[in-house]
């Protein structure tokens, strides 16, 4: 079992940065691949990004490829997206999620957080 609670989200202005994060409870948080998402009204909850057991591999979504990063540090059980150069568009409320493979389908997570709103001002 893993408990995830993101933290971080805000009101920032396009161009601007935010940084996310996930804070996991229990001890086999090294043994999950981690992912985020994002569901904006009205729309389907969408992959951003996921990194592999060790951070040594990342997948993104085309949208945010040169502007969000992800990563982790499995000595605080935590995974982060650092998010640059924000548009309007990347507002939504982002999930992380936990599970066995490093894939975009959200349906192979099986932990989620219950969110952050990330609001971006035009």
């Amino acid at each position: 079992q893993v408990q995830l609670v993101e933290s971080g989200g805000g009101l920032v202005q396009a161009g601007g940065s935010l940084r996310l994060s996930c804070a996991a409870s229990g001890r086999t948080f090294s043994s999950y691949v981690l992912g985020w998402f994002r569901q904006a009204p009205g729309n389907e909850r969408e992959f951003v990004a996921a990194i592999s057991r060790s951070g040594g591999v990342t997948q993104y979504v085309d949208s945010v490829k040169g502007r969000f990063t992800i990563s982790r540090d499995n000595a605080k059980n935590t995974v982060y997206l650092q998010m640059n150069s924000l548009e309007p568009e990347d507002a939504a409320v982002y999930y992380c999620a936990a599970g066995p493979f490093l894939e975009s389908a959200r349906e192979t997570y099986n932990y989620w957080g219950r969110g952050t709103q990330v609001t971006v001002s035009s």
